[in-house]
């Protein structure tokens, strides 16, 4: 499989990288973004069957800034942060030490407080809990200290009889699987992808960045929604309903994303040294890509990290339909966002997870692609962003075509 320098200049914006033969719209799609929809700095990586063939980056590190983004420049991915810590309780599965029918009471004996005794792992990682807020949301400071946080969520009370109904864990999501995987692992779930993940792969992602890597580290901020005429983006326009719960100060939809109060400044270093496995994670989006490759595969002389059982279990539904949180039709498996509507990934068989304004991550078991896209300019999307979609899109355009 040959590979080319990609080089180019859209909007003043010079694109660095390589891509494979055959894959070059998806450096076109890349492109676009910048001259198109507004896009100040990113990056995009995709594998096939283990084997890198889009590598790409361009603009400038900082959203608001000169700097050029560099081939190790990372940004905080948001929510796709989850998608990453989806895998330790999977893994965990696979070793026998986590059986997903089991009561998370079982593990964590405070966690069965305020009627949640029967609330089992399974319906824990696909949000079927009934705790997507807290009564008392917690300060930066608070949420970034594992005892007290996850102390916080053991003795919240559900607000839906779990396992009944499903809704989006946006904060939430971090203290419970932290708290569940500190439980199992005596470990913090920030350490345990470290040890058993990324650092024996190489891979620049962390959930908690080391001071080390903060050098590395672009900023992030919201930039214009810019959306090109007749290019066929998947546009998923708010209904009035959204637009009111995201306003209401009361509803579970604002109650969600305001877990964290006052909201946090995310280029803020402590933010980011956070282990918040539900929104603080930093990558690269070639690091992204390969983990994802290696759910599927092994890469590069290491083992994959998913047996065929677990990945199996991996792209399973478990709850689906209307979100009482997002208030779209959402899919989700065990912590993963499964292809739909609502996150539209490569096909039927993807599982990943977007972030909240752009980030997103993901593999698809059928054609053997796994996907990574970071970047520095937050749109008010929170699942399928059109810049994401424009590069999956072209994604989607040569995988049935390439050969591994």
């Amino acid at each position: 499989m040959g590979a080319g320098r990609a080089t180019g200049s859209v909007a003043q914006v010079d694109v660095q990288g390589t891509v494979a033969a055959g894959w070059e719209p998806v450096r076109d799609a890349f492109l676009r973004n910048f001259e198109q929809r507004g896009e100040r700095g990113a990056a995009v990586a995709v594998h096939r069957d283990g084997v890198k063939v889009v590598d790409l980056w361009a603009g400038s590190r900082d959203v608001d800034g000169t700097d050029p983004w560099t081939e190790e420049t990372a940004q905080v991915v948001r929510s796709a942060t989850k998608g990453v810590a989806a895998a330790v309780p999977l893994i965990l599965y696979q070793r026998g030490l986590l059986d997903p029918d089991a009561p998370v009471a079982a593990y964590w004996p405070d966690f069965k407080a305020a009627g949640k005794d029967r609330v089992t792992v399974r319906q824990l990682l696909a949000h079927q809990a009934g705790v997507p807020v807290l009564d008392r949301p917690l300060a930066l400071a608070e949420a970034a200290d594992l005892p007290t946080a996850t102390a916080a969520i053991a003795a919240q009370a559900p607000v839906w009889e779990p396992g009944t109904a499903h809704g989006y864990h946006a904060h939430t999501f971090s203290w419970l699987l932290s708290g569940l995987v500190h439980h199992v692992t005596g470990r913090t779930i920030g350490s345990w992808v470290a040890d058993e993940i990324t650092g024996p792969r190489g891979l620049d992602l962390w959930i908690g960045l080391p001071p080390a890597e903060a050098r590395r580290v672009g900023r992030i901020g919201p930039v214009e929604e810019i959306e090109p005429a007749g290019s066929g983006a998947l546009r998923l326009r708010p209904k009035r309903s959204v637009t009111e719960a995201y306003n209401d100060p009361e509803s579970l939809t604002r109650r969600a994303f305001g877990a964290i109060d006052p909201k946090p400044d995310e280029n803020d270093p402590v933010y980011r040294a956070a282990e918040l496995p539900g929104s603080a994670g930093v990558a690269t989006a070639r690091a992204l890509a390969a983990f994802y490759a290696a759910t599927l595969c092994p890469v590069d002389g290491h083992d994959r990290l998913f047996t065929p059982d677990t990945l199996t279990l991996a792209r399973t539904e478990e709850s689906a339909g209307p979100d009482k949180v997002l208030l779209v039709g959402t899919r989700f498996g065990l912590g993963h966002m499964l292809h739909g509507p609502a996150s539209p990934l490569l096909g039927p068989s993807s599982f990943g997870h977007p972030g909240r304004g752009g980030s997103l991550g993901f593999a698809d078991p059928d054609s053997g692609i796994a996907f990574g896209y970071v970047t520095n300019g937050m749109r008010r999307t929170v699942t399928a962003d059109p810049r994401a979609q424009s590069l999956v899109r072209a994604v989607r355009s040569v995988a049935p075509l390439s050969a591994a």
